[in-house]
């Protein structure tokens, strides 16, 4: 059974940093590409970064380069955001995700609030 778990999540102040993780089971994970996606109340949901399988390639959405970075570790299941220099804007759940044989897998999302 996939399962993908965040953790991480909590309440930053304007310019401080946070690191997300997830954790994935269920599926053989160095093979995968992943995901991180966010949603703000009121917002649809976005793609925030993407890192394939191995690592080698990373893409991030315009509004969080040069101040997120993805990454992962295969050996322990696991892909890491890391989020410096956090705006209000960037307050939402967090969720990661992978497609597997044409199907998206969401975790249950990790909460990032931004507030001085």
């Amino acid at each position: 059974q996939v399962q993908l778990v965040e953790s991480g999540g909590g309440l930053v102040q304007p310019g401080g940093s946070l690191r997300l993780s997830c954790v994935a089971s269920g599926f053989t994970f160095r093979t995968y590409a992943m995901n991180w996606y966010r949603q703000a109340p009121g917002k649809e949901r976005e793609l925030v970064a993407f890192i394939t399988s191995s690592g080698a390639i990373t893409n991030y959405a315009d509004s969080v380069k040069g101040r997120f970075a993805i990454s992962r570790d295969n050996a322990k299941n696991m892909v890491y955001l890391q989020m410096n220099n956090l705006e209000p804007e960037d307050a939402a759940v967090y969720y990661c995700k992978s497609r597997i044989r044409n199907m998206d897998y969401w975790g249950k999302g990790t909460l990032v609030t931004v507030s001085s």
